[in-house]
C-alpha cells in the first residue's frame, strides 16, 4: 500500500468514529471512501544476497517465488519483491536500501551477512551496516524482519559471539521480527537424517529447491506476522 492509502485508512477510521459519536450525518464521509473495507495488498521487499536472489535455481524455485507461493496458499494478499543480489554484503545492502524502499513497500525482510562471513568482515562493521538498513526502514515507517545466520567457529569464539549476537540485539533495538538462522532449517533436517546433498547445491553454500522449501516453511509463519504488522501500521 502507498502512503496515500495509509492516509485514506486513517481517514476512514476517523469517519467511523464520527458515525458512532454523531450519528447518521457522518455517513456521507464514509460514502466518499469506497472500498476501504477491503483488505489492501501488502508489498514486502526481500533485501538479501544470493540466498534471497535464488542463485543456481530455476526462477520459480528460488526463495522469493517459493515464499510468494507459500503465502498465497495461506490466503495472504501480498506481493514479495526480490531485492536479492548475489555476492552482496551488508554494506551493499545499505548502499541500495533507500531505492529498495519505494513508496509502495510496506514491509522488508533483511537477510544479509552471509558474504560478510565468507570474507571474514569484522562483525562490528556488519552490525553498523545492518543498523543503517533498519534505521532507513524505520524512518519510512516500514515494518522489518531480520534474518540472521550462525557464524562458523573458524574465525574464533569472539568473532562468532559478536556476529551471532548482532541480529538479536538489532532486532530488539528496532522492534523487528527475528529469524535467528536462515539456513537453520536445513541443518535441523540433516540432524534428523536428511541428506545434505539433497538440500544443498554442489557448492555446499546455496540451498537446493528442496532446501529452500524447508527455509520457506520455517520462515513463513513469521512473514505472516510481518504482514499483520504492516496492515496495523
Amino acid at each position: 500500500m502507498g502512503r496515500a492509502f495509509r492516509s485514506l485508512r486513517h481517514l476512514a477510521y476517523g469517519a467511523g468514529h464520527a458515525v458512532r459519536k454523531h450519528g447518521i450525518a457522518a455517513l456521507g464521509v464514509i460514502v466518499m471512501l469506497p472500498g476501504l473495507a477491503a483488505a489492501e495488498t501488502v508489498t514486502i521487499a526481500a533485501l538479501g544476497d544470493s540466498l534471497t536472489q535464488g542463485y543456481g535455481l530455476p526462477q520459480e524455485e528460488g526463495f522469493v517465488p517459493q515464499l510468494q507461493a507459500w503465502l498465497t496458499d495461506q490466503g495472504a494478499d501480498v506481493v514479495v519483491q526480490n531485492a536479492g543480489v548475489s555476492g552482496d554484503t551488508t554494506r551493499g545492502g545499505l548502499a541500495r536500501v533507500d531505492w529498495t524502499l519505494t513508496g509502495d513497500v510496506d514491509a522488508m525482510i533483511v537477510a544479509l551477512g552471509g558474504n560478510d562471513l565468507l570474507r571474514g568482515i569484522d562483525p562490528a562493521s556488519s552490525r553498523e551496516n545492518l543498523d543503517g538498513i533498519l534505521a532507513a526502514a524505520e524512518a519510512k515507517g516500514v515494518e522489518t524482519m531480520l534474518v540472521g545466520l550462525s557464524a562458523p567457529g573458524n574465525y574464533g569464539p569472539e568473532f562468532k559471539a559478536d556476529f551471532d549476537a548482532m541480529y538479536a540485539e538489532l532486532a530488539q533495538s528496532y522492534d523487528a521480527l527475528l529469524a535467528t538462522n536462515f539456513l537453520g532449517p536445513i541443518q535441523a533436517a540433516v540432524d534428523e537424517g536428511a541428506t545434505m546433498g539433497d538440500l544443498m547445491q554442489s557448492d555446499g553454500i546455496h540451498p537446493s529447491a528442496q532446501g529452500v522449501a524447508l527455509m520457506v516453511q520455517a520462515l513463513g509463519p513469521q512473514v505472516l506476522d510481518l504482514i499483520e504488522r504492516a496492515r496495523a501500521d
